[in-house]
């Protein structure tokens, strides 16, 4: 077997490769090009405040987003500073392993993020749900931000979670560079 063929049986493709990359971005809340605790404890708090919280509801918040970093991003290992190439190395190995669990994984950290996110939980993320959590993130580009929210064709102002977590489990999961991905030209065009 040639050496270019082994190479690709191991990692994933390079169109999946370049999504993990934007998402790496994406979750690099203070960009200094590392993800951190710095970037848990920034996206915490800026949620927190746009969302002008009550202090119990901030203390729930604040918790269960800590606990959506800690299984989801840094996978156990208590806040440890990840690189891209660790991040990138992490996922396509799990993803290469089991790609029924990876897709699984995914959905499953979608669902919960975007059920902290549903501040109302009513199963359904509006404009300013989805403009606030990005700009927790760090992505402070409004235009960018709601032309995102559009992509997903909002019902009277509102788009059902189960829509936005399909996307996204397939924006980190599919390798199919014919279909397009809401998630990869939004960050490709500035969120």
């Amino acid at each position: 077997m040639l050496q270019s063929q082994k190479l690709e049986q191991t990692m994933a493709n390079e169109f999946l490769m370049t999504k993990w990359r934007l998402w790496y971005q994406s979750l690099d809340v203070n960009h200094d090009k590392v993800i951190s605790l710095d970037d848990v404890e920034e996206s915490r708090k800026k949620f927190s405040e746009l969302h002008h919280l009550s202090a119990e509801e901030k203390e729930s918040t604040m918790k269960s987003i800590e606990q959506w970093w800690e299984k989801y991003i840094f996978r156990g290992s208590s806040g440890q500073e990840i690189t891209q190439e660790q991040f990138l190395n992490r996922l396509n190995a799990e993803f290469k392993s089991n790609k029924e669990k990876f897709i699984k994984d995914k959905r499953d950290c979608f669902s919960t993020i975007l059920g902290v996110i549903d501040i109302n939980h009513d199963k359904f993320i509006d404009q300013d749900e989805f403009v606030l959590c990005f700009r927790a993130y760090g992505h402070e580009n409004l235009t960018a931000d709601t032309d995102f929210f559009n992509a997903y064709k909002p019902v009277d102002g509102k788009v059902p979670v189960k829509v936005i977590v399909d996307s996204w489990t397939d924006f980190l999961s599919s390798e199919d560079s014919s279909k397009e991905s809401i998630e990869k030209k939004a960050f490709e065009s500035g969120v």
